[in-house]
Parts: C-alpha cells; structure tokens; sequence
C-alpha cells in the first residue's frame, strides 16, 4: 500500500523518536548516577529468579544438586565434592569480597622450577549477574580514590577480565548464597593457574592432556580454599623425559580471604631495604602518572589500653602477634632450632616498641587440635620438605591493596644441610675443629639451622637481601674477638655472608656466625614502630625520614640492593671493607684446608667409603676461591650506588677509586693469573678424576679475565676517565696492567707453563672479539639489570683492542729468539700467526 503520509510529518515523527531515546536515556543515567552515590544504604543482592522446578534453565532445587552422596566441608566457602566433581557454596556476604589467590608449584618435574616456587598471584573478586557468577581479576596497578573524579576514568580504563563464568546450579537452603561447580577452575586450562607462559613456549606445549589431568582434593578453611590439582600438558621440548612428549606437575592454588578494612599503608623509601609493592595513583597531586609505593609488613598493632605505655617508652604486647608453627614431619633433633630462628627475631621488634612480637611454636598434635592444618591460611608455618634441594625459602602473602603480610609458609628442604656442611666447612675449617668433618655435632648443625632459619623468617617479615651489609666493617675488625662478639661479622643476616672466612687461626675466640645484626633492628624499627601521632602514610613520612636522617653516613645502617653487578659494596658471599685484604686472608685458609682435605673428609665408621665427599669438597675449595676472584674483579670499573633522598647534596653513584682498582689488577695477576699450583693436589686428583684437573684452573682463569674485558665493565672505565680525567683508572692503564700480568715470560724469554699458555690463548681471543664482534644484544626487559648497551663501533674498546694486539705481537717476535724451550717456542709462533689473521681480517 502506498504511503501517504507526507514527507516533513515523517520526518518530525522520525525527530521526535530520536529526542525520546535521548531523553530516555538521559534519564536512566541520572537515575544510575543517584543510585550509586546512595553510599549509606547497604548494596540489595541480585534478585534470585522463582524456581518451582518447571524452569529447567533456571538454579535447581538444592537437593537436585548437593545430592545425600557429598562429602562436604565447612569453611571460607561451603565445598561438596561428588564423584569427582567439586561444587562451591558461596555465601551472598562474600560475594564482592576482596580474594588473593596465590598459584604455587607443589611437586614439579626435573628442570621446572622447585616445589614450593610461585607462578602468580592475583587480586579476584566473585560476583554475580543473574544466574551467572563472574570470577573476576581486580587490576591493583592503578588507583583512585573514589572521592576523586578521576576515579570513574580509572575504572572505564581497567576493566576487569573474567577468569572463569560459573552458572549458578542452586540457591543455598537458607537462601543466603548460591552453589556453582568449581570443578572445570582446577581440571580445564585455565593458564593462570597452571604453567606459565614462558615456560609454555620453552618447552613448546600444546595443549593440556585433560586424560591425565585431575583434582587431587579442595579443602576449605576459616579464610582460605586450597585446591591441589595435577596438570599433564603434551610438549614437544619438555626438561625431562622427553620421550614421553608430556610435562606433568601439581599446582596449587590457594584463595585467602582479604580484611574487609586494609590496614593503613606505610609508604616505603628506598633508603631502607623493604619488600614493597605499588600502583599509579592517579589521584596524587603530581602533573604524572605518581607511582606510590609501599611496604609489606604484619599488622602489629598497639592494644588501646596500653597506648600510654607504649608513648612513654615502655615495651607493650602487640593485638596480634606474629606466630610460626613447626612442621610435624620436622625432625625432632632440629626443632628447637628453628624455633630460635624465629624468636631471634624479639630483640628487633623490642626497637620498635613490641615484646612478645614475633613466637615459634610447635603445631599441636591431632590429639590436641584435630582441626589444626598447615593449609589453614590463619597458622604460618616452617613446612620441612624430605628433598635433595639445598635451599630454603621465605615467602609471604600479602594485601595488595595495603601491604599487610596474611600469612608465611617457610620452605625448608632437607638437604640444605649439605649446603650448610660445605659452607661452614670450606669457609671456617682452618680456625674451627668443629668444622673439620663431613658429619657434624647435632649442636653444631643445629646452629647453622638456627642461622638459616633467621635469615629466611627475616624474608617473611618483609626484609629483602641486604648486600651492603657486608661491607660495613673493616676487615681487620672481624680477627677482633670481642668486636665479633658484640657486633656479628655484619650488621645485618639478611646478607649473605655466611661465615668468617678472614678469621685466622691465632684469632682465638672470633666470631664465625652471623646473627640478627644493629641493621635489622633498625630496619624493622622503621617499619613496624607505630606512629599514633600520623593518621595517614603522608603524615608517618618526616618522622620516617627523620629515623632514616639519624643514621645517614653510617655504613652499618646502609642498605644495598641485591643484583648491582658492578658495586663493589653490595657483593653476594664477600666480608669486609675490602676485598682484596679480605681474599688474602681467605686463600691463606683455603691453603690450610688442601693439605687436610683427604683427612678430614674421611669417617673412622666407614671404611670402605668411596671418595664422593672428597670430590665434592675440593670442588667447594676451587669455588670458594673463585668467589675470591669474583669479589676483587668486581672494583675494576666498579661504581657505588648509596641512596639518598634528592635534597641531600651528596651523590649516589662514585666511581670507586683508581688505586683500590689497580689494587684489585695487581691481586688477580699475584692470585689467579700466576698459575695457582696448590689448587693442583696431586693425591686429590688422582682420587677423584681421570681427567680436567687442567680444566678448572682455565676455566677459573679464562671466565675472570672476560668477565673483566667485559662490556659493560670497559664502559664504566671509560666513563670514569671523561668525568674524573687523571683521577680515574683509564683503560689504557688497566689493559697494559693485565699484559704485563698474563705476559711476564716474553721478556726474559721464560718457559711458558700449560696453564699460562691456555691464559694467553684466552686473551689473544677476547681482545679479537672486543676488536670483530659487538655486545650481544640483551631485550629490554633485561636491560635495567645489565645497564646500556655499547656500541662498540663507536667506542673506544676496539682501537685499544687493536693497539694491544699490535703490541703484543710486537713483544712476542722479540721474544721468539730468546725462547729455548720448544712448546713455548710453538706456542709464541702460533699465537703470531693467529694475530695476523686476526689484522688482516678485520
């Protein structure tokens, strides 16, 4: 039919339309908008569809779905499991509850990680629309208050991915939650709980074998779920029974429930080591994205009616304090050990004002607690793992909203006892009987575990490595009995210097262990001493750096950052102010130690024992020294880096001095690169290899001379020489002081022995490369560890490779004539010829 209405009519039909959408819904946002702002009234739950059982696609009776065959348990949610299938009851009153879930590895197979490693961690919330319930992951990177208005642009620019939708099977019987199945969470490919990326594309996996996958078993707690689930994935390159073309391991992922109110941040500050997080607060008051950052520490708080004593100075006990639980399956020998690791501990918190702070206890008995279990996320615990891996780890889960440590399980891995063994062993064997055997006292390994577990409980509490702190004291101090005693061999036992290895024999009554040193109680002064005069983290930060002001300059409270390959005062394994002084005084024991290495590594009760602990403790001696050797190299080119806040006038990157790196030269050309002859025990070899007693001195040799001609290293000694001129170590002094090191025998025409030859070789080589290849290129989620690249064909580096070359070639034609013994004789000729390939083809 034809129309008639007339043209303008429909289009002012066609108007009218548009304006009463747009006036529609205009309306319906005012509406939204007042809703929300309507903070006082409570949230209403989503409204439960009726369901009288005709509506099949609707939540089903309870009964029809938590059937009389459930095993169920009570707790932070209600879990059934049915067959193998396992359901969440999850109550109304949680649901928008802030929830971490930590995802760790439990068992693993060889080459993937340890059991105990963590794979992620992520903020979740459970909420509902309709019949669905949305697992979502709530972003923490970035913040604003919602007071602000900037808060809504925050929210529109992080939208919250949804891990897993669930259908709800069920209301609850008292109609106050809802029941969903969990099951496809654990036994399907959700990759954030499983391998994780990275390792997925290194060992090139496919797809997850849902036939040999499976839940081991849910178990819910007060405030956590833990699940544990085994994972089969077909991988073409898997680390470990290749054959089978499968990567099997067996995660778990533990749900804590986070406090309702965050406790109150304190904001951290780089001066003072701390394990931190942080967020772009887009609500500072700054022209940028703000970074604000803060720390993880326990919620210790003051008791109200003990707040008048706690101003007056007095020791109060906190709300809560920290306890930890002993593993049952740990050895009962070892128990009161790691108690002591933990309660080493009271003296720091008593700086910050608490007694009674920190407790070890032992976990009670099924008899006693029947309820009691490691996985409860309210008990922290030191879990005791019958494993060959020589470590120990201290972890904690934290509120990423406000920092405040939930809860620890310490790993403690059987066999870090050998670890142990061998440290104390190779380090304080020359001074100390009781190290002089592969089998130590129960006393004496108890005191190692006691120093272990305190470092890794330090961990837990919030303290990261403090690799300044074994720089702290002059080296001659640590031979001083009664400054040992007082002071320990470093100001804080969250650095690894393990034990006294300056201690000579004469220094009788020396200190060998570190302790819970004057850096850890200031430490945890600065983090955990309440401020009740500050309501805010804003208002804590001038009298934090006020305490922080008092100490500034004083190298027992300095803090260094773990990872700074170049700073020769934050060094992994070294003691002492310096490292040469410190490494003579080392080799001098290690020299003690050869000649008595087949004597005491014997054991009277085993006769016929084999040479395995033997072998094992001359290669501790050979890696002892190359630590040596590590520590001196590290000043050539080496830059300090000491924190300050940017008011202070002072600076915080120094090159370290000329004479200390020509120091450090002169050491490794007395030590290292003049054969090391005592390292090669004939009785010692002939015990424990048919062969590459040769190898390890060249590898000693060759891997400190190109980490020395290395890259980066040669940069910074350049850098130094354009800032500081005549002041600095110029690279034309420090690669005519290795020559005149490696090369000694051209100008007397000397025989030139197996190893130098090998030395030679090495340098010959390494100047090449400087002179033909560049640096290898590092992605740039590296680089902030190794620094800027160089470009070395705009640098300096590959004309003093080539003068070297030139020189060197020049020095051994003069000495080709003068040489009479004829390996050396060939040698030279070969390393000429070599050169002038070298010249010629580059």
């Amino acid at each position: 039919m034809k129309n008639t209405v007339p043209n303008f009519l429909r289009r002012f039909t066609l108007l009218l339309g548009i304006l009463g959408v747009m006036f529609y819904s205009e309306d319906s946002f005012a509406q939204r908008k007042k809703k929300k702002d309507a903070k006082d009234a409570p949230a209403a739950p989503a409204p439960r569809p009726q369901n009288n059982g005709a509506n099949k696609k609707g939540p089903k009776p309870y009964k029809d779905v938590i059937t009389k065959d459930a095993k169920s348990m009570d707790g932070l949610f209600k879990v059934h499991q049915i067959d193998d299938k396992y359901f969440y009851e999850i109550q109304d009153s949680l649901l928008g509850r802030d929830m971490l879930m930590v995802t760790t590895i439990a068992k693993t197979a060889e080459g993937i990680g340890y059991g105990g490693e963590r794979t992620n961690t992520m903020m979740l919330r459970w909420e509902r629309e309709g019949d669905m319930i949305l697992l979502k992951v709530v972003s923490v990177n970035n913040y604003a208050a919602d007071s602000l208005p900037i808060a809504q642009a925050v929210k529109n620019s992080n939208l919250e991915p949804i891990l897993q939708k669930f259908e709800v099977k069920s209301n609850a019987t008292d109609s106050t939650g809802v029941v969903i199945e969990a099951t496809d969470l654990f036994a399907k490919d959700v990759q954030a709980l499983g391998l994780p990326r990275n390792r997925r594309t290194q060992y090139r996996v496919q797809r997850l074998d849902s036939d040999r996958s499976y839940i081991k078993h849910i178990h819910t707690y007060p405030i956590n779920v833990e699940a544990r689930y085994v994972m089969t994935y077909a991988a073409q390159s898997p680390p470990s029974n290749s054959a089978t073309g499968l990567i099997t391991l067996e995660m778990n992922s533990s749900m804590v429930l986070l406090p309702k109110e965050p406790m109150m941040q304190r904001l951290a500050d780089q001066r003072v080591g701390w394990f931190s997080r942080s967020y772009v607060d887009y609500g500072a008051d700054a022209q940028k994205a703000q970074s604000r950052r803060f720390l993880d520490r326990w919620r210790l708080e003051v008791k109200p009616e003990d707040m008048e004593k706690f101003k007056r100075g007095e020791l109060v006990e906190p709300v809560k304090p920290i306890v930890y639980y002993i593993d049952p399956a740990t050895p009962k020998k070892w128990v009161p050990y790691l108690k002591q690791g933990v309660e080493d501990w009271q003296r720091a918190f008593e700086a910050a004002g608490f007694k009674n702070a920190i407790i070890a206890k032992e976990a009670p008995t099924a008899e006693e607690d029947p309820t009691w279990s490691p996985e409860d996320a309210r008990y922290s615990v030191i879990r005791y793992f019958a494993s060959d891996i020589q470590n120990a780890y201290g972890p904690h889960v934290s509120d990423p909203r406000s920092g405040e440590i939930i809860e620890s399980d310490i790993g403690w891995y059987h066999n870090v006892m050998n670890l142990l063994r061998n440290w104390y062993f190779i380090q304080t064997a020359a001074v100390n009987p009781q190290a002089r055997s592969v089998q130590f006292d129960d006393e004496v390994m108890g005191r190692l575990i006691r120093f272990v577990s305190a470092h890794e409980v330090g961990h837990t509490l919030g303290l990261p490595h403090n690799f300044a702190s074994s720089n702290a004291y002059p080296v001659e101090k640590l031979r001083d009995p009664e400054f040992t005693k007082a002071m320990g061999t470093a100001p804080s036992i969250m650095d690894y210097a393990r034990f006294n290895y300056v201690a000579q024999p004469e220094d009788e009554g020396v200190n060998l262990l570190p302790d819970v040193g004057p850096y850890d109680k200031y430490a945890i002064m600065w983090g955990y001493r309440p401020i009740p005069e500050a309501s805010s983290p804003e208002e804590e930060q001038p009298i934090l750096d006020q305490w922080i002001m008092e100490k500034q300059g004083d190298p027992v409270y300095r803090y260094g950052r773990q990872g700074n390959r170049y700073d020769p005062t934050t060094q992994s394994e070294d003691l002492g102010d310096n490292s040469m002084l410190a490494s003579e005084y080392g080799i001098k024991n290690l020299k003690r130690i050869m000649p008595n290495l087949m004597e005491w590594t014997k054991e009277e009760d085993k006769p016929f024992k084999d040479f395995s602990d033997l072998e094992e403790m001359y290669g501790q001696v050979i890696g002892q020294f190359n630590r040596y050797m590590g520590h001196v190299r590290t000043h050539i080119g080496g830059v300090m880096e000491v924190y300050r806040a940017s008011g202070q006038d002072v600076p915080v990157y120094t090159h370290n001095s000329k004479e200390m790196q020509k120091s450090a030269v002169a050491f490794l050309n007395e030590h290292l690169f003049k054969t090391p002859s005592w390292l090669m025990n004939e009785e010692i070899i002939a015990r424990t290899g048919d062969f590459g007693a040769l190898e390890r001195i060249r590898s000693l040799q060759e891997g400190t001379l190109n980490n020395i001609l290395e890259w980066g290293r040669l940069g910074r000694v350049i850098e130094n020489e354009a800032i500081n001129g005549d002041e600095a170590y110029k690279i034309t002094e420090l690669f005519e002081d290795l020559r005149k090191g490696i090369w000694t025998e051209l100008s007397r025409g000397a025989t030139i022995d197996v190893h130098r030859r090998s030395l030679q070789r090495a340098h010959i080589e390494r100047l090449e490369l400087l002179l033909t290849e560049d640096e290898p290129e590092v992605s740039a989620q590296f680089r902030r560890f190794v620094g800027p690249q160089i470009d070395a064909s705009q640098s300096d580096i590959r004309p003093m490779a080539r003068g070297e070359l030139k020189t060197l070639q020049r020095q051994i034609r003069a000495a080709i004539p003068r040489t009479s013994d004829r390996m050396s004789k060939m040698h030279l000729e070969d390393l000429d010829a070599r050169i002038d390939m070298i010249l010629d083809a580059e």
